[in-house]
């Protein structure tokens, strides 16, 4: 369940991050801020981690979100301890299955003993005032001996076993759900570096364009045909965007070693992005078609049903304990002096136990059993409505975010084109660098605006597939992931 975001907070310190390096800030870079905020805070912290692995190689590997998605499969921290989850549950289910098999044990020992007869109720009279010796021994014998044992019938430790079959199936599905959650933060990772790396590439476009006028700008003035304060405006230009361009390098630093850390690589390892960013129209899916694909295929869910079923069977394991059980048990040995002087024993016992007063135990066991059927009730109902969240949800978001790009498309391609034509004028000497500078912000808004868009709509894809199950199927079908 995503945690509560503060969206005031998080636009305030987006809108004084924009005051600082003097450029307006857009709505399409807003909402992505916001996307990737309920992103993250809903992702648990242990799926951002990992076990490292191998060892650092001298060569920066190329890294493809398909590698990336695959050693983070094998590494994440998540899957790991999810895996260990499950293998707990399986010990518990075989736990519960040895109470309904037979148990035998066989046991050797050689005894020594002396016993008081006194001590035992034993104390012999004889004629003329003679009496016994009242301690026997000290003796020793041997005794080689097996034992078994067998519930018959046991209603509540069969429904026992069959809540851990349960519990087992739960653990194996959430472990199924780790899987798609460690492919979820893999994608989400990798992405955030391709934005990145894109919001980079555009910077040093700009700079270099900046470098250009400031360099143009400073011949003219030497020949005289431009003021000094247009000199001044393209180098103060270049130098915030030579700022930015530092801070977003940076950050791209940054968000690759996070993505190191998700998929286990091992420390210091360079790497490149081998993909650029995706992008391709998804196909029409309704609401009704992706909730009924969701329900069927969402193993956080169906753990979830098994976690109730499980607790089911719990309240009937814990009525059942006033039920009569029945059993056996016998043992069968050789006892002598020696192996070679010894006889054999044996005892068989046939037993039925039935709790006639248990203080309040078992009564206080089905209150506790039944707490936990209507806990684990409540969660099923939760997820349920958190999967139709998520899945309207990330289909709205595909939506709005196609509808960005084509709009940012369109905006970039008109302010490169008023770029163009104030460079034009400036260059003839009709206007002064203030119409320049402003045509280049307007391009880096409109590439800002476009590099947003396409993360928003590739995380919204990434998302959707989440929502409906089986996320690394759905990831390589909506993003042609090879």
């Amino acid at each position: 369940m995503l945690n509560p975001i503060d969206f005031k907070g998080i636009i305030a310190a987006a809108e004084r991050q924009a005051e600082a390096i003097g450029r307006p800030i857009s709505i399409a870079v807003v909402c992505v801020v916001l996307f990737t905020g309920s992103v993250l805070q809903g992702q648990q912290v242990q799926f951002q981690g990992s076990v490292p692995t191998g060892v650092a190689s001298a060569t920066p590997l190329s890294l493809t979100m398909r590698d990336a998605i695959d050693r983070g499969l094998r590494t994440n921290l998540g899957l790991l301890l999810s895996g260990q989850a499950n293998e707990g549950a399986r010990g518990a289910r075989l736990q519960s299955l040895s109470a309904l098999l037979p148990q035998a044990t066989a046991e050797v020992s050689e005894n020594a003993e002396q016993i008081d007869l006194k001590t035992r109720g034993i104390n012999f009279h004889l004629p003329g005032g003679f009496s016994t010796p009242t301690v026997v021994g000290p003796f020793d014998y041997i005794d080689a001996r097996a034992y078994a044992s067998f519930s018959v019938f046991d209603y509540s430790l069969r429904k026992s076993y069959r809540a851990a079959q349960e519990n087992e199936r739960a653990a194996q599905l959430s472990f199924k759900d780790a899987h798609d959650l460690v492919v979820q933060a893999v994608a989400n990772a990798y992405l955030l570096v391709i934005a990145g790396s894109s919001r980079v590439q555009a910077l040093r476009a700009q700079v270099e364009t900046d470098q250009a006028i400031y360099d143009r700008t400073t011949d003219q003035k030497r020949a005289g045909t431009t003021a000094a304060i247009d000199v001044l405006r393209a180098q103060v230009q270049l130098e915030q965007e030579q700022q930015q361009l530092i801070a977003q390098q940076n950050q791209v630093a940054k968000d690759k070693l996070a993505l190191g850390r998700v998929i286990g690589l091992p420390a210091g390892q360079q790497f490149t992005i081998a993909d650029t960013e995706p992008y391709s129209p998804l196909a029409a899916m309704t609401p009704d078609q992706a909730l009924r694909s969701a329900y069927e295929q969402r193993a956080d869910l169906q753990s979830a049903e098994a976690s109730v079923r499980a607790a089911e069977n719990s309240v009937k394991a814990a009525h059942a304990e006033r039920y009569p059980s029945l059993g056996v048990a016998a043992d069968y040995g050789d006892v002598g002096t020696t192996f070679n002087s010894s006889n054999g024993t044996f005892t068989f016992q046939a037993f039925a136990k039935v709790n006639v007063f248990d203080g309040g135990r078992i009564s206080g066991d089905v209150i506790q059993a039944q707490a936990v059927v209507k806990q684990r009730q409540d969660e099923l109902a939760d997820l349920r409505g958190q999967i139709d969240y998520q899945v309207r949800a990330a289909l709205l978001d595909i939506q709005s975010a196609a509808d960005q790009v084509a709009v940012a498309r369109s905006n970039l391609d008109l302010a490169n084109q008023t770029l163009t034509q104030a460079r034009d004028r400036f260059t003839s000497g009709v206007t002064d660098t203030i119409e320049v500078v402003q045509a280049q912000g307007s391009v880096a808004v409109a590439n800002d605006n476009l590099i947003s868009a396409l993360y928003a709509h590739n995380l919204s894809k990434v998302e959707l597939a989440r929502a409906l199950g089986s996320t690394e199927e759905r990831i390589q079908k909506f993003m042609e992931v090879k």
